[in-house]
């Protein structure tokens, strides 16, 4: 197979996608943003051909790239893993006629109240949400559902530019952050519970391989809240029935409704008084490190099983559960630049035997806000064969752990 790449470059974990690909025995035509000069020679070995574009996004210029590219080889497929890239790749298969998510199916996995609203059609319970174009449609969907609500762009993704508002008064203020040129956001009933996500490598509509994570406190929470080191980790507790048979369920209902085929999936749910709730998809693989966990855990190659489905219609090898992993954000005392850390040699020497790897930016480092996610300053990726001992453990290293700043 002949298999378009968006973006091989950055992120970094971006090249995995590329090597996995090539290991599965596709040839790679990689289109993005950096100039091949830039390139190291590993991730140029896994490419037969490269193109530069000034924006993926640009979908006039990556069509034009395409059509090039095309006119070289047969190209089987056209894959982009990054949430914002997702849309112009669609567009670009369509426009190419390359085989692929759809455009329609890529909207309803990006417009959140569209997505909401053709699930809830089918019965997935979801939070009761609208897309509002007006204060005063903002202010009806308030006086109907009630507070709290959520609010956050219609195409975001995890908790970029969300809110939650509980009265009139912070309603009107989180709306003036989205500035004058949003015509439409998302407003959403607060669906109250535990928060976790569900991911899968789905081929022709069924997953061939899925994992469940759950987050440590929930995602909004953590993003806002510099004293807490939040933590996700994914369960080796998935084959064990109840609750994530249920998740498999909904999933499986979720994909079936949006029209997703062969493709990676990160789904987000609640669990609480209400039962479980979804709350969005997105049809890519999820952020934040997460293969990189599964991996660690399962004792596989989880980006080879990506690229297996991808290029031969099947996920030739099986998660083990031998570990649960997890990752904990460790976050500066105040914004400014890193000065040193305290309490990780204790940390090393009471647990570093459960240690995958760590990120510890050195002294003289600027600082990255909170709110850009686990992987924005220093992080410790952690895995136990025991799941309630991995959080335990990880629980401790953010209470022993502090990041200095000055």
């Amino acid at each position: 197979m002949n298999i378009v790449f968006v973006e091989p470059h950055f992120p970094r974990n971006q090249r995995e996608f590329v090597r996995a690909l090539a290991e599965a025995g596709a040839n790679v035509l990689g289109v993005g943003e950096t100039p091949v000069d830039y390139l190291d020679d590993e991730l140029k070995s896994w490419m037969q051909h490269y193109e530069q574009v000034g924006s993926v996004t640009d979908v006039g210029a990556m069509t034009h790239v395409v059509r090039k590219l095309q006119g070289l080889v047969w190209v089987d497929a056209l894959e982009s893993t990054i949430e914002s890239h997702t849309m112009p790749a669609a567009q670009v298969r369509e426009a190419t006629g390359i085989p692929g998510t759809s455009v329609h199916t890529t909207w309803l996995c990006r417009d959140k109240p569209s997505m909401k609203e053709a699930l809830r059609q089918v019965g997935v319970p979801t939070a009761a949400s609208t897309a509002a174009s007006s204060l005063a449609e903002v202010r009806e969907f308030a006086e109907r559902v009630g507070y709290p609500l959520i609010l956050k762009p219609r195409d975001g993704a995890g908790a970029a530019g969300t809110s939650k508002v509980e009265d009139d008064s912070q309603l009107e203020a989180a709306l003036a952050t989205f500035g004058p040129g949003t015509t439409s956001i998302a407003v959403e009933e607060f669906i109250e519970g535990h928060e976790g996500f569900y991911d899968t490598i789905c081929v022709d509509g069924r997953p061939q391989v899925d994992f469940a994570c759950h987050y440590f406190p929930g995602v909004l929470e953590a993003m806002r809240t510099r004293w807490i080191s939040p933590v996700y980790i994914s369960t080796n507790r998935i084959d064990g029935g109840g609750l994530y048979d249920e998740i498999r369920q909904l999933g499986q209902k979720v994909i079936t409704a949006l029209g997703i085929g062969t493709s990676a999936t990160h789904m987000e749910w609640f669990h609480g008084p209400k039962g479980l709730k979804f709350s969005e998809i997105g049809a890519r693989p999820p952020g934040v490190g997460c293969y990189d966990l599964y991996s660690a855990g399962n004792d596989l190659d989880t980006y080879r099983a990506w690229a297996d489905a991808i290029v031969h219609g099947e996920v030739r090898t099986r998660p083990t559960r031998s570990h649960s992993a997890g990752i904990i954000a460790l976050r500066p005392d105040r914004d400014g630049v890193i000065t040193g850390y305290s309490g990780l040699e204790d940390v090393e020497n009471r647990l570093g035997r459960w240690i995958i790897d760590a990120h510890l930016p050195g002294a003289g480092t600027p600082t990255q806000p909170i709110e850009a996610g686990y992987m924005a300053n220093a992080y410790i990726r952690m895995r136990h064969p025991d799941y309630d001992v991995l959080r335990s453990m990880m629980d401790n290293v953010g209470q022993a752990v502090q990041v200095h700043a000055s």
